[in-house]
């Protein structure tokens, strides 16, 4: 049965550290935003902007680098040993964008799918996989591709829409919005093997995984809640929470995160040999997604100032202020 967020604050551990926003970095530039991706080694974010991705400083907020051409950005994948990093591009027929990680030049654009959105690198399998929300597909390729000639692999159909996922020891978990479930996929045999309900979560978006303990946290919208489901059977072990418009979650270093468009990160934590929340912290309005520089254990919120509604306007989420993009950094104060 779920707890009410009473319920949970109340079961959570005494805090010996509390989490908070740290910093603020104004960034500016035009577009929206989506992803961002960490790079820990050498603490740069990649965020995509709709029509461009900014490589920002983590630690000064100078904007590093800034990759033109595309028409609709969602995420960034890095693979360092390769040197490259690839943006996925859901405008028109769907491409993937791949640069060089040093100098930000365009190496080449790959062909994909409508919607091409989330991504990550398999480090483990060496594959690159990103999803196609309209295309219903899971896609790969090897991160030395051809930047130019070179065509991802044949596209896994999953049977729903997916928006983000994650892998461990040879399978990928998927989240299907449409379908309110979780594929899984072989990826040796590019087979679904499985799909896993989320309920009683629904709208499944972000998700994160901790492969020592076989777990997988998975934000969801309508009902919001972070769930948290076994990578072994798909068993539903806790659900918990979260604020509305929920994007992305993340799991390090024994803390799970959910960042919800309206203002609000929520961190999670195992007590007693059960998962509950250990604290909401205020961030920002908009600041639905984030990366964690898994070095420092700093958490990184992309928004923007927001906009007061027009009289009698019927928006589906606050329009950002011109100019205003900036970065909300969240870490760990000990307690006084």
């Amino acid at each position: 049965m779920a707890l009410s967020l009473t319920a949970v604050l109340a079961a959570a551990l005494p805090a010996t550290a509390q989490w908070s926003v740290t910093n603020t970095m104004h960034i500016g530039g035009e577009g929206g935003w989506d992803y961002v991706t960490v790079d820990s080694q050498a603490h740069r974010l990649f965020v995509t902007r709709s029509t461009h991705t900014q490589v920002i400083d983590a630690v000064t907020g100078k904007v590093l680098g800034d990759i033109p051409g595309q028409k609709r950005s969602h995420g960034t994948a890095i693979v360092p040993e390769a040197g490259r990093g690839f943006i996925t591009d859901g405008g028109g027929s769907g491409a993937i964008v791949v640069f060089d990680l040093k100098t930000y030049a365009v190496l080449g654009t790959l062909a994909a799918m409508p919607d091409a959105d989330g991504i990550i690198y398999d480090k483990a399998d060496g594959l690159v996989l990103a999803v196609s929300g309209d295309g219903n597909a899971l896609l790969t390729f090897k991160p030395d591709i051809d930047p130019v000639n070179g065509k991802i692999d044949t596209p896994i159909k999953l049977g729903g829409a997916p928006e983000f996922l994650a892998y461990d020891n040879g399978k990928a978990y998927i989240n299907l919005e449409d379908k309110d479930m979780v594929a899984v996929v072989d990826l040796k045999t590019r087979q679904v093997t499985a799909r896993w309900p989320v309920a009683p979560g629904g709208h499944p978006v972000g998700m994160s995984i901790d492969r020592k303990a076989h777990r997988l946290f998975i934000g969801c919208r309508n009902p919001q809640k972070l769930i948290v489901m076994s990578t072994e059977d798909g068993k539903v072990l806790a659900d918990l929470p979260i604020g509305s418009g929920v994007d992305a979650t993340k799991y390090h270093g024994g803390h799970a995160f959910a960042s919800s468009g309206d203002g609000t990160l929520t961190v999670a934590g195992e007590k007693d040999g059960k998962i509950v929340v250990e604290q909401v912290v205020a961030t920002a309005a908009g600041a639905r997604t984030m990366g964690i520089d898994e070095s420092t254990m700093t958490v990184y919120l992309p928004t923007a100032e927001m906009l007061p509604p027009a009289p009698g306007a019927a928006q589906r989420r606050p329009q950002p202020k011109p100019d205003s993009f900036m970065i909300v950094a969240v870490s760990q104060k000990a307690a006084q």
